[in-house]
């Protein structure tokens, strides 16, 4: 068995960056399990020369395994390790745009965009699609996406993404920076803004933009699409067609700065409410196969009871092995988890 070792990539985030190792460790876990037929073992952190890696044993790492795991969320470099030297792995993520895609938005309760990431693989490797990582595209819905984080991360890796918010401020924000990006970016790109009309009323608005890469690809029609919907995501099947989406990828508001906002209930700490309400729609808008994944604030709703409320609306959830080992600390008042569950 070879040895490996993963340099993580540092996080502006301190408490993050504390928590960064068990959490890709959890994260490596999931990728092996899921789309490397359990070929990697013996995870562990490991100092060498001083610096702080995480290490793993496989049978050879193959490209494609190689070109699976240059997409883990904290990969900074990796090494195979030989007679106690370091010999570089060459690491080709999907990434089709810059990172400032992700990084240049600053505001307010924004979460670690490592964790997004992580959260969207964890959420990929859980459907019954994880082997075709590298060779598709996926449809990605967020239905409580703010100012789009994980949304960015989507066209990153050059998927279709459609985000669902009720808060018009985050939809500006949002709509404003990624047109102004696709811009000072020259990304060929198409959009349109229109209001959202429901029964005959307008419900909301919505921005649909469609881009690619390359500008052979556009011309040639070959597009990512991005749909952006400010309206209630318990109605998001009004707008949005069933067993569309491979993914939904959601990150609760926490209860703490944010909390759960429907059009109906208003304002709630807990994220309960709003996923008994939504769960059941979320469901309905996977296609047989695809997963959700959802991160909370632990502190403010327990694990069993969210993972009730998903089984409840039809979905699978993940609960053993590598999926209970992804709580962790973010401040005081937050100890985020993450919960996976698949539409069977």
């Amino acid at each position: 068995m070879a040895r490996y070792a993963l340099l993580l990539q540092p996080s502006a985030n301190r408490v993050y960056s504390g928590a960064s190792a068990a959490l890709t460790q959890a994260e490596l876990a999931v990728f092996s399990q899921s789309a490397l037929d359990g070929r990697l073992g013996e995870l562990s952190e490991a100092t060498i020369g001083g610096v702080p890696y995480v290490t793993f044993a496989a049978d050879g790492l193959a490209d494609r395994d190689a070109a699976l795991l240059a997409n883990l969320s904290s990969a900074y470099a990796l090494f195979g390790i030989e007679d106690g030297l370091l010999r570089p792995v060459e690491l080709r993520p999907l990434d089709r745009f810059d990172d400032d895609l992700i990084t240049i938005p600053k505001y307010p309760g924004k979460t670690n965009e490592q964790f997004t990431k992580l959260l969207l693989n964890v959420t990929l490797l859980s459907s019954a699609f994880s082997r075709s990582m590298l060779d598709r595209s996926f449809a990605v819905l967020d239905p409580l996406c703010g100012r789009g984080t994980t949304l960015s991360q989507a066209l990153m890796y050059g998927y279709d993404a459609t985000g669902v918010d009720l808060d018009g401020k985050d939809f500006d924000a949002y709509s404003a920076f990624i047109q102004t990006w696709l811009k000072r970016k020259r990304v060929k790109h198409h959009a349109e803004h229109g209001p959202l009309r429901l029964g005959g009323k307008v419900a909301g608005r919505r921005l649909r933009i469609s881009l690619a890469a390359a500008k052979e690809d556009y011309k040639a029609g070959v597009t990512q699409h991005l749909d952006l919907v400010n309206a209630d995501t318990t109605r998001a099947l009004e707008f949005l067609r069933p067993e569309t989406f491979d993914l939904v990828v959601a990150d609760a508001p926490y209860g703490v700065q944010h909390g759960s906002r429907t059009a109906a209930k208003g304002l709630a700490r807990s994220p309960l409410d709003l996923l008994a309400g939504a769960a059941p729609v979320w469901a309905r808008l996977l296609r047989s196969g695809g997963a959700c994944g959802i991160a909370w604030n632990t502190l403010v709703a327990r694990r069993d009871a969210a993972a009730a409320i998903l089984a409840g609306a039809g979905l699978d959830p993940a609960d053993s092995g590598p999926y209970l080992a992804f709580r962790h600390r973010v401040d005081q008042a937050i100890v985020r988890d993450v919960l996976v569950a698949r539409k069977l």
